[in-house]
């Protein structure tokens, strides 16, 4: 999740379906990707819409872990939190409906069934969770991540689930609320044949996807700390659409390392054994957020119902079901700068 799925120019993401988590909206061309990883990395669908195409199992309500394909309503049963549902606004109360706006392209946290129409994944099972904890029905929007901050604040959508970090530019425009934690990570060929470390990156060819803080904070401040402070040639940032590029050119040996949420990078090196190597330590761990508009009516109805979320046993599970099960919080704080 950077983490990532976490910090942008105005946004952020995760690798591509099968093996892969979170980002794209393209077809994978490259020739010399086997069919099995290319499925992995994720399709589009006849609409363009970035789909799981093939999870190792799939599940209606049953089964656990990341490789699961959970297509079943995690709210179903969820009683409405009366402290909640009293701080919603009148007109929201009346429109009996709550929008998100979420990028169907991250697995685990934000992707599309093999059905090509479910949205699951953590963020949309916590979008169900908070919808139903204020007793409105879910409408969820598919958005490229980068207009989803101007699509909030042109009052499109009610919030985000999107696993987004928060920045000191973010802050000055969107209410921002922890409800998981997220990192960034590295990953390289599997056997990392380069002997590459998080800090052993200098002069190497490490892509990033745009608008994420891998691309905007991390990669720069690694390579400033690690390489340009120390007389060493600089960190070669790569920058791609989205993280499904990125591993199929990692594939393909065009770039020599991949910056991203580090639970898509598992997730990916999961799907497709033999492929990717994770390094190890990471390169930040920071809290991801729930976003609204700046001071949105909203904002305090959301909040008290992520906590009434983390309250709840639900939470445990949603956790768990995508394999996040350490990555849980307690508080659901308003958030605070993560640059």
């Amino acid at each position: 999740m950077e983490s990532n799925r976490t910090g942008r120019r105005t946004v952020r993401r995760t690798a591509g379906a099968v093996a892969a988590a979170m980002q794209v909206n393209r077809h994978l061309s490259i020739p010399i990707v086997t069919t099995a990883l290319a499925l992995a990395l994720a399709a589009c669908g006849v609409s363009g819409t970035p789909q799981s195409v093939g999870a190792k199992s799939t599940t209606q309500g049953g089964g656990s872990g990341s490789s699961a394909e959970h297509t079943d309503d995690i709210s179903v049963g969820v009683k409405p939190d009366a402290k909640a549902v009293k701080l919603l606004p009148a007109a929201v109360k009346s429109r009996g409906t709550l929008s998100v706006a979420m990028d169907l392209a991250y697995p685990p946290t934000t992707f599309m069934a093999s059905d090509n129409k479910t949205p699951i994944g953590f963020n949309p099972d916590m979008s169900r969770l908070i919808a139903a904890k204020l007793g409105l029905k879910l409408q969820i929007n598919n958005v490229k991540f980068d207009t989803i901050i101007t699509g909030l604040q042109a009052d499109r959508y009610d919030f985000t689930a999107s696993t987004m970090g928060a920045t000191k530019d973010r802050l000055k425009v969107l209410d921002m609320i922890d409800y998981v934690n997220s990192g960034t990570g590295v990953s390289v060929p599997y056997g990392n044949p380069q002997h590459l470390t998080t800090h052993t990156l200098c002069g190497h060819r490490v892509a990033v996807a745009s608008g994420t803080t891998a691309e905007l904070q991390w990669l720069p401040q690694l390579s400033k700390q690690d390489c340009t402070s120390k007389g060493k040639p600089a960190i070669k940032a790569v920058t791609l659409p989205g993280v499904n590029d990125a591993l199929t050119q990692l594939v393909s040996k065009r770039i020599d390392a991949v910056m991203y949420d580090f639970i898509a990078l598992e997730w990916a090196a999961a799907q497709q054994p033999k492929t990717f190597d994770v390094l190890k330590p990471l390169v930040a761990t920071k809290p991801a957020t729930i976003a609204l508009k700046k001071d949105s009516p909203l904002t305090p109805a959301v909040k008290a119902a992520i906590q009434s979320i983390i309250d709840d046993p639900k939470y445990a599970e949603a956790l768990g079901r995508w394999g996040f099960q350490d990555l849980g919080i307690k508080t659901a704080a308003m958030a605070v700068p993560q640059d």
